[in-house]
């Protein structure tokens, strides 16, 4: 969060209206739907046959991100990716997002600026429209909190509880990175604390440390399934883990499930992390969160409308409920699942 403090501008000089205004100026809408967004009590969207999906995450300053390592700007991309998720794990496109902060003394307009750039972005990368949102005062470290607003026609939208045994299991790109840049971070955290004067040394991780500070959420898919002919009986994204996220989908659909460890995507430089630190490959791939990719069911029917999708891997498939939620080890060993990953409280 290092800045030049020549360059600084501080906070109490614009006053809540004049951030507002500014963080305006810079603001692009890019849907139609968008009839009237910042500058009034709320915005205006305009009325369709769709449904609407909303989804609101907040982000916390020392439980959700580090700015010891975390750029202002990639947290701002990462804020609004998280949302958009949840929207695309509806199977629907997200279109308005509000934004809210509170900010103590200690952050800057330019501090904000960069903020806002990740924000700014984001909406460009996933065409979505800032409408609103406040500003507030913040005694305990920088906090945001984004809603997403999406629309899918009604006989498009994807629930958790439309599972059927014999359904297929899947997930989109990879697992596990996301786990393994957080380890690293933090392991160059605590070397910069007791050494003030090293180098990190993250040379080579390019790839799992991006998957930590800057996610991208997995819109392509809704479209890609709108072209493939495909609806996915449910879906869900992957924020606390696979692991957790099948049990979601296991209990909404009272459904069991069986997952094969072969059958789990990994990237190469998430395998090499994984080996520096000693950890099985499968229990950051199970047990890693923040990946926001989707893991969704499909009937055995529409197999062959993505088998050949570089996106989607084929993990396991949907049993009965007196089955459980178990993995099949690459031993041949079989292993109830159990949730693992982010503990909320």
């Amino acid at each position: 969060m290092a800045e030049n403090r020549q360059n600084r501008t501080e906070l109490k000089d614009l006053g809540e209206f004049g951030l507002i205004n500014h963080l305006k100026q810079q603001v692009t809408l890019y849907n139609p739907s968008t009839r009237y967004g910042i500058g009034d009590d709320a915005a205006v969207l305009s009325e369709s046959e769709e449904e609407t999906v909303v989804s609101t995450d907040l982000l916390l300053e020392g439980v959700h991100f580090d700015l010891t390592y975390t750029p202002l700007k990639h947290l701002g991309f990462k804020a609004v990716a998280v949302n958009v998720s949840d929207v695309a794990a509806m199977n629907a496109i997200p279109q308005q997002i509000t934004v809210s902060i509170g900010l103590s003394n200690r952050f800057s307009k330019e501090a904000i600026d960069e903020l806002y750039a990740g924000i700014y972005a984001a909406c460009e990368a996933y065409k979505v429209d800032l409408v609103g949102g406040d500003t507030t005062s913040s005694r305990a470290g920088l906090v945001i909190s984004v809603t997403a607003i999406g629309r899918a026609k009604k006989e498009d939208v994807v629930y958790r509880n439309g599972a059927q045994p014999g359904d297929l299991l899947c997930v989109t790109g990879d697992l596990g990175g996301a786990y393994m840049g957080l380890q690293l971070l933090e392991r160059e955290k605590q070397v910069f604390l007791s050494n003030p004067e090293a180098q990190p040394e993250l040379t080579g991780f390019d790839y799992v440390i991006g998957r930590q500070l800057k996610p991208e959420a997995r819109t392509d898919m809704v479209h890609e399934f709108k072209e493939s002919g495909v609806r996915p009986t449910s879906m869900i994204d992957i924020s606390d883990g696979l692991a957790s996220e099948i049990m979601h989908l296991c209990t909404n659909s009272e459904v069991g499930a069986v997952v094969y460890e072969e059958k789990l995507p990994i990237d190469e430089e998430t395998l090499k992390a994984a080996s520096d630190f000693k950890i099985p490959s499968a229990t950051i791939m199970m047990n890693g969160g923040e990946d926001y990719e989707l893991l969704f069911t499909i009937k055995q029917d529409d197999f062959e409308k993505l088998k050949n999708n570089p996106n989607v891997s084929f993990i396991g498939y949907i049993a009965d409920k007196e089955s459980g939620a178990k993995m099949v080890s690459k031993g041949g060993q079989v292993i109830a699942i159990e949730a693992q990953g982010w503990v909320h409280f």
